[in-house]
């Protein structure tokens, strides 16, 4: 009977036992913004930056970068990933150059009290490169973005990035996140109302990049249909725009837009926009055939690289 015993035990250990970490992240430097010449950062002189590898056991090489920032007494934010490996890990952003400039722009622009709407990541890298006040100011981890293979270790994974990242945000917080995410994946003038009641009464921006699609279709898939493909950089524009075409055809996706990933790789995002219509996001983003200049429900200020800043109209009183 305790033999019998035994092995039943040791069958639901085995059974119940969580999958293993599939990475973890490593240290390997630390300092200074002068030591890190590869990063546009010379304008914050303050910052203390520490480089991560993402370790995967079974591999030699690291599968991504990741740089965190803090000032003094501040807590780090990730301010940087550079991704490895081509299927989408960790984090999805734009080039930190662009950020840069963009946090440079508001800092000049927009008024100490304004107040900055974007995605959760990017609005903890504009509060730290422009001081203004964003909206969200936690690491609140949505989505939680993994390989297809990895879905059976997401338990492990979300609770080992709570602990590395901290500061996770409180209910409030959380809440009003999944109200930002419900205002860019709704009709496009409904989503606008939406995201002036986030911001209250005061002078509000909103900064999106096409990464944003992409989180948008992981935690809304029933408001948006999107993919994505890497395509080659050759020096041909027309022989890409065919193959971005004939890959949106052959796949039943109606239009598409593009974020650069180096010299020789560009993403495109495609959207399926038939079955719901196009939501908030996809307007605010320049998509084939069409783009976000005339869109009336938001004034859109300032664009550079992958990034557009728009400003959210105070709300209409009557008298």
């Amino acid at each position: 009977m305790a033999g019998g015993l035994f092995f039943l035990g040791w069958f639901s250990y085995l059974w119940f036992k969580p999958a293993p970490l599939p990475y973890t992240y490593q240290l390997v430097d630390e300092g200074g913004v002068s030591k890190y010449q590869n990063l546009p950062l010379q304008s914050w002189p303050d910052l203390k930056i520490s480089k991560y590898e993402l370790r995967v056991p079974s591999l030699e090489k690291p599968i991504a970068i990741a740089y965190r920032a803090a000032r003094a007494n501040g807590s780090s934010i990730l301010l940087n990933w550079e991704s490895l490996v081509s299927e989408p890990v960790g984090f999805m952003g734009g080039e930190l150059a662009e950020l840069a400039t963009i946090g440079t722009d508001i800092t000049q622009h927009v008024p100490k009290e304004g107040l900055i709407l974007a995605w959760w990541d990017i609005s903890r890298q504009l509060h730290l490169l422009s001081e203004r006040e964003t909206l969200f100011q936690s690491h609140l981890g949505q989505p939680l973005i993994t390989p297809s293979y990895w879905k059976d270790r997401i338990s492990v994974i979300t609770e080992y990035e709570r602990q590395f990242w901290g500061d996770q945000g409180n209910r409030e917080e959380t809440l009003k996140f999944e109200q930002f995410v419900d205002a860019l994946s709704s009709e496009p003038t409904k989503g606008a109302a939406r995201l002036r009641e986030l911001a209250g009464t005061r002078e509000a921006y909103i900064v999106v990049h096409p990464t944003d699609l992409y989180k948008v279709g992981l935690l809304r898939p029933d408001r948006i249909e999107i993919a994505f493909k890497d395509f080659p950089l050759t020096g041909n524009v027309h022989g890409l725009a065919n193959q971005v075409k004939a890959w949106m055809k052959e796949y039943g996706y109606d239009t598409y837009t593009l974020q650069s990933l180096s010299e020789k790789v560009v993403r495109a995002y495609f959207l399926n926009q038939s079955k719901n219509g196009k939501i908030l996001l996809a307007q605010m983003l320049p998509l084939m055939n069409s783009t976000p200049i005339d869109f009336e429900a938001l004034q859109l200020v300032h664009k550079h690289g992958g990034y557009w800043v728009y400003r959210i109209p105070a709300a209409h009183n009557p008298s």
